[in-house]
């Protein structure tokens, strides 16, 4: 399992890209999380924006994938895009990562 980092703007775009990966069985699930402000260096400028961070429960295998969709709907220019293995879990919980990304089993 990995996760899969991204931040979007406040509004509807977050959940409509959530849904769209989950539907797509690109993630297992997507967290997002409540409105934060965000400073950041941008063409020489400091910005500041209002954002919500996409947590996206995905597998190493649909990293590509991932990134190739969020790409195609992200509405930034340049969006966060980071990938984190996480060193431990439950293997329960990972088990049901794996079990709800990519193409559907017939067990």
């Amino acid at each position: 399992m990995v996760l899969v980092l991204s931040t979007v703007p406040v509004g509807e775009r977050g959940e409509a890209i959530a849904r769209t990966l989950v539907d797509e069985r690109l993630a297992a699930c997507v967290n997002l999380y409540s409105p934060m402000s965000s400073l950041y260096r941008w063409r020489g400028a400091i910005e500041r924006d209002e954002e919500r961070q996409l947590v996206i429960k995905t597998t190493r295998e649909l990293v590509a994938a991932v990134k190739a969709r969020l790409l195609e709907l992200h509405p930034y220019e340049l969006p966060e895009l980071l990938v984190l293995q996480p060193g431990d879990g439950s293997r329960e919980y990972l088990d049901w990562v794996a079990a709800n990304v990519g193409p559907e089993s017939d067990a």
